[in-house]
């Protein structure tokens, strides 16, 4: 006896179970009110500045050196104040001794982040 036949094909079911996003993938949503944001430090410059936002990561100018966790601390506070949120709200993720980092920002939504580092990036 032959197997019964599936109506629904399975790229149907991928297209209709995953939603599409606007935004880049660097931004993800962390249940239940959080996003992760991936980052690509660059500490020692002369001015904390986000330089450029892809899939991959968000480009973030630090203005502390790389050594006793100083770059870090001047992360976290320079994405809360560009953010609008308080300090406590960010949190390094993952790749604390890394130049490519996870920073997860709590009690926010993916669109309010978005259009944040957007106010920024075009602001000259």
């Amino acid at each position: 006896m032959a197997p019964n036949k599936k109506t629904k094909s399975k790229a149907n079911v991928a297209d209709s179970t995953q939603p599409q996003s606007n935004f880049p993938g660097c931004l993800r949503a962390v249940p239940p009110s959080s996003v992760a944001i991936s980052i690509h430090a660059k500490p020692g410059s002369k001015v904390a500045t986000v330089t450029d936002i892809s899939d991959e990561a968000l480009g973030v100018q630090i203005d502390a050196p790389a050594k006793d966790g100083e770059a870090n601390a001047a992360l976290l506070d320079y994405i809360s104040s560009v953010l609008g949120v308080k300090k406590r709200q960010v949190s390094i993720g993952s790749g604390s001794k890394s130049r490519d980092k996870v920073v997860i920002i709590e009690e926010v939504t993916v669109e309010s982040v978005f259009n944040a580092l957007n106010k920024v990036l075009k602001t000259p």
